[in-house]
């Protein structure tokens, strides 16, 4: 097998084009890379921005469903189905966004792991060790590895 190697010969002037067109395509592929990480960046913010939106209808929601189930002499019996009809749009909900990637954080520890948790607020209470978890006010979500949304709670703290 004998390959033939082919020379090609270029005078100065191609020489000098064919380099100043090869940095002009190196110049606009490395622009086009830059515009397409902005552009990823930009999707990536306005979903999580979408996501942080939806959690909040989930949140009111939510709210609404447990007033209701825990106030259910205040509500007409005509509204009686309403609870459970909530629940199932709370739930809907929470399928759409886990299919997108959203999970809860599920987090069973008494003290709060403040890479998860904001403390929204603390209320004296004697009765336990200083910064327990005393309520969950907001649950928590991530969305692929990065923390969407910090679960909200309330800690103890004890009186001097």
């Amino acid at each position: 097998m004998n390959k033939k190697t082919e020379v090609f010969r270029f005078n100065k002037e191609q020489r000098n084009q064919l380099i100043q067109e090869f940095g002009s395509i190196i110049r606009e592929k490395v622009i086009l890379q830059q515009t397409l990480r902005e552009q990823q960046q930009q999707a990536i913010a306005d979903s999580e921005e979408l996501f942080l939106e939806l959690l909040e209808v989930l949140d009111s929601l939510e709210f609404l469903h447990n007033y209701m189930s825990e106030n259910q002499e205040c509500v007409p019996t005509s509204w009686q189905r309403i609870p459970k009809s909530l629940k199932s749009v709370e739930n809907k909900l929470l399928n759409i966004l886990q299919k997108r990637g959203v999970k809860s954080i599920d987090f069973q520890d008494t003290q709060p792991d403040f890479r998860l948790c904001k403390v929204v607020d603390r209320e004296i209470r004697n009765d336990l060790p200083n910064q327990t978890i005393t309520k969950v006010i907001l649950r928590g979500f991530n969305v692929g590895d990065k923390l969407l949304r910090a679960i909200e709670v309330i800690t103890s703290k004890t009186e001097k």
